[in-house]
């Protein structure tokens, strides 16, 4: 696997990522008092950056399905 199928695989792993983590900081940011707009400002930033890497992976011909050899024998 070379690199730019790496990516196409990692990438997808980091969108859904951020999206967990989004919405972990808007469930806190009910708890956050005063800094609640800047842990929401934070998952808002988290979607930027989940939008920016959506727009790489379709340059890079969208996401890669990638199975470990060994995935099978587990």
């Amino acid at each position: 696997m070379n690199e730019l199928e790496k990516l196409r695989v990692l990438i997808p792993h980091w969108i859904e990522h951020n999206q967990e983590h989004a919405n972990e900081f808007r469930k806190w940011a009910e708890q956050g008092g005063d800094a609640a707009p800047e842990i929401l400002a934070a998952a808002d930033n988290l979607k930027q950056a989940s939008t920016a890497l959506e727009i790489a992976l379709e340059k890079l011909g969208g996401g890669l399905e990638y199975h470990h050899p060994d995935s099978s024998h587990k």
